[in-house]
């Protein structure tokens, strides 16, 4: 038989488009093509292949080989299709009883030698196949990693002599184990180590409880980064979906998979200097950038100022849609970015704006201009504007106080239950939903209508001021919003007050903002 078909999984974003590999021995003078839109690292795979089958005592066939990656359309790039390759050849030449069967499905790199080496990408390949009935078979360093998918067959193997035993029935691979999930940690920073910051605190809380964006200001030193690194502790446990799809995503970027970081929310914190391409993702072979390594977890932005005004504006869209598509001319991909978003700010360029001891020499011209530099638009997306002012030296040395980040955990998880009964975190409520959700009573209406005039808050403000206050009547378990769960939230939009119609002005000394 001089064709085969051995089938394979593609990368587009997180998704694993199937592919077919057909390779065909025809007459003529020797060679060796693939065709299919293979990118050079595919085009390469011409020489490991031959390398691999020769130097595992297989004959490569001296004649006409074609091998075709369908579809034809989809562009292919990577090793991954080395062993499907290799295996193709030998079931047209006949040194592997053809057919191969249709059930299994093959990934893996070739070494000259004809070792099996790791490639990225394998856990969305693994959950593409969840449910077939197809086997997997792959270098067994990737194995843990894809049996993380339940009741999918993973067969790994180290070289290609073993895979070709198994298909002779001269040597069945075994099957790999389930992956045991680690979990999250259980030593995360405890929230009790900061000192003082009630307020944050709460806010914090309220962050966690119902998935909002949180801003941080205040002068240096005070604990804003602190803050912001205990978030991840306190948010609820992952769904395994949720656990899953993140894993997916720092698989298609190429990172090692640590079975003890399963199921533990991602928590990333890029430089200032970070591009707008680092920042989303790109390149001419599009990966997740940091907002989708984020994804179902925490992305903290320090020094949110120093950013450049262009990367701050690429996260608007994201932050309301929860995906990132990323189109160049041959290509889209597109990557989940659903993270909660906490940033950190100093009140003016030197930090120590409304010091007692006057420190600041920022002249009014120069602390707006550092403000402007973060839009209205991205702040009207970022749902609490928290103030974490410098603290008194009795305050610094005193006692550990409450609460521990175990206390808070439960609170939050018991909103996040109420949440899920609805169908949605607060954070993302919308349409009829939030309407439904976040119904309030005439004393409530007017408040709400009295400090959306005062605060000259847009329609998107409104709605995250209603989201927050939610989250707040989630917390006390109340099952309507009351009027103190809103004068509470709207105590949160203090950017908001800053730039109010008749607060214009720089703040005197003593006010941050």
């Amino acid at each position: 038989m001089s064709l085969a078909i051995v089938h394979s999984r593609a990368l587009t974003g997180i998704d694993a488009p199937p592919v077919t590999v057909e390779a065909h021995l025809g007459n003529g003078l020797p060679s060796f093509s693939i065709v299919g839109l293979p990118e050079a690292a595919v085009r390469e795979s011409r020489d490991r292949v031959r390398g691999a089958i020769v130097n595992s005592g297989f004959e490569f066939p001296a004649r006409r080989i074609t091998v075709n990656l369908a579809p034809a359309d989809l562009p292919k790039e990577g090793a991954r299709f080395d062993l499907a390759i290799a295996l193709g050849i030998l079931a047209a030449s006949g040194q592997v009883p053809p057919p191969v069967p249709e059930r299994h499905v093959f990934l893996g790199e070739l070494a000259l030698g004809g070792g099996l080496r790791p490639v990225h990408g394998v856990l969305p390949a693994a959950a593409a196949l969840h449910g077939s009935g197809a086997e997997l078979v792959l270098p067994a360093d990737n194995a843990a990693e894809a049996a993380l998918v339940e009741g999918l067959a993973v067969r790994p193997a180290t070289h290609l002599l073993a895979v070709c035993a198994h298909l002779t029935g001269a040597e069945t691979l075994p099957l790999q184990p389930a992956t045991v999930a680690a979990g999250e940690a259980p030593d995360a920073p405890d929230l009790a180590d900061v000192r003082g910051q009630r307020h944050a605190k709460r806010a914090l809380e309220i962050a966690a409880a119902g998935g909002h964006s949180l801003l941080l200001f205040g002068p240096p030193g005070t604990g804003k980064s602190m803050l912001a690194r205990r978030l991840p502790g306190l948010l609820p446990p992952m769904s395994h979906a949720e656990a899953l799809e993140t894993a997916a995503v720092h698989s298609v970027a190429g990172r090692a998979f640590d079975p003890a970081h399963w199921g533990r929310r991602p928590f990333r914190a890029p430089h200032h200097t970070a591009s707008g391409v680092a920042l989303v993702g790109g390149g001419g072979h599009p990966r997740p950038g940091e907002i989708s390594l984020a994804h179902n977890g925490v992305l903290f932005l320090d020094e949110l100022p120093e950013f450049d005004r262009r990367v701050l504006e690429v996260l608007r869209e994201p932050l309301e849609t929860g995906t990132i598509t990323i189109s160049r001319a041959a290509r889209q991909a597109e990557f989940p970015a659903r993270f909660q978003l906490v940033a950190a700010m100093n009140p003016c360029p030197c930090g120590h704006l409304g010091d007692p001891a006057g420190r600041c020499r920022c002249t009014p011209e120069q602390i707006q201009r550092y403000r402007a530099r973060l839009s209205g638009p991205l702040l009207d997306r970022l749902d609490l504007h928290v103030e974490v002012p410098a603290l008194p030296p009795e305050t610094l040395a005193g006692a550990p106080e409450g609460p521990a980040t175990g206390e808070v955990r439960e609170r939050v998880a018991a909103a996040a239950a109420r949440q899920r009964k609805r169908g949605a975190p607060n954070a993302r409520l919308a349409g009829p939903a939030l309407e439904a959700a976040c119904a309030l009573d005439d004393d409530g209406r007017a408040l709400l209508a009295a400090a959306s005039r005062r605060l000259g808050l847009s329609a998107r403000a409104h709605h995250r001021v209603l989201r927050v206050a939610r989250t707040i009547a989630d917390l006390a378990g109340e099952e309507t919003i009351a009027t103190a769960h809103l004068a509470e939230a709207l105590g949160y939009r203090q950017l908001d007050r800053a730039v109010a119609p008749d607060h214009r002005a720089v703040p005197a000394p003593g006010h941050a903002f």
